[in-house]
């Protein structure tokens, strides 16, 4: 999707959802992307498939990070769900959602697990949402989760704020260069945290996107208990690639913090290491083996 069709329908606000009139497409699951690049990670990733009851194309699938060994009752009960843009995939803006979900399930004290959802149906927020739902509640049936702090990317927006507004198990969300089309869920947010991120270089969606959800929140928290964080990054793009290792870390500490995990010394120490990717050309080459720039979705 170009900016020039997005602007079309609310101008530097918005990106429309996939034209109704397209044919369902179940999206083509990428290569297996399991973990940060160059590293051997603490914890062990599974890949699940997880059944959607709404009727077509019935399972969807992605990559669970959680301790290893791992034994029930050794993590949070508040887990993490990642989700990317209008395009699906698995490795997140910058590929952040490698780095973040590592580091989650290994740290040393409490780990919280960390769920890589990818989409049936991309840019479908119709199908997306029962997606989210699915996962989450696999999350609480299997690995005894009660809340779960969701992330999104781009269109990822959507079904965050729209399962959120629906949904108490979401206990926080933090969205990196959000839409705001189908984001109306955002009026239900208060009191729970809300991290708005994005770069004001963004020619794919505009940073007034963060700006006016941020808007919504503060219009809907009439009791003034809420608490909506907006980080620009100056000159950044849709992806945050030049400031992806400082974005990666504030979304670390965030759920951390949602999550109930004590911020000790180490645990800091590990939500800031770099195992992110040096240059924008590597971060782009697993974007796309991730399958995160399938369709219309744009580092720029």
């Amino acid at each position: 999707m170009t900016s020039q069709q997005a602007k079309q329908q609310l101008p530097g606000l918005s990106r429309p959802d996939t034209p109704l009139d397209k044919p369902l497409q179940p999206s083509a699951f990428p290569s297996s992307v399991d973990h940060a690049p160059g590293t051997k990670p603490q914890c062990q990733v599974e890949r699940l498939h997880i059944k959607v009851e709404d009727g077509p194309d019935g399972k969807v699938t992605g990559f669970l990070h959680s301790p290893s060994p791992y034994r029930p009752g050794q993590h949070s009960k508040t887990a993490a769900v990642l989700l990317s843009g209008a395009g699906g995939g698995v490795v997140g803006p910058s590929s952040m959602y490698l780095s973040m979900a590592d580091k989650l399930a290994s740290l040393p004290n409490q780990a919280v697990l960390a769920l890589r959802l990818d989409y049936r149906y991309p840019a479908r927020n119709k199908y997306c949402v029962p997606d989210v739902k699915a996962a989450v509640d696999f999350l609480q049936r299997e690995k005894q989760i009660e809340k779960v702090v969701l992330v999104g990317w781009s269109f990822g927006s959507a079904p965050v704020f729209t399962f959120a507004a629906q949904d108490q198990r979401c206990s926080a969300a933090a969205v990196v260069a959000p839409q705001t089309a189908e984001t109306e869920g955002m009026y239900k947010m208060p009191p729970r945290p809300v991290l708005l991120c994005h770069g004001t270089g963004d020619r794919t969606l505009s940073h007034s996107c963060s700006k006016r959800l941020q808007g919504m929140y503060r219009d809907a928290d009439a009791a003034g208990k809420g608490v909506v964080k907006l980080m620009l990054f100056d000159g950044d793009d849709h992806a945050l690639t030049k400031n992806a290792v400082e974005a990666e870390r504030l979304i670390t500490e965030f759920i951390m913090r949602r999550a109930g995990v004590e911020l000790s010394e180490e645990a800091v120490k590990k939500a800031g290491e770099q195992l992110l990717p040096a240059s924008k050309e590597e971060k782009v080459e697993l974007m796309k083996k991730g399958g995160d720039l399938k369709g219309p979705e744009s580092v720029d």
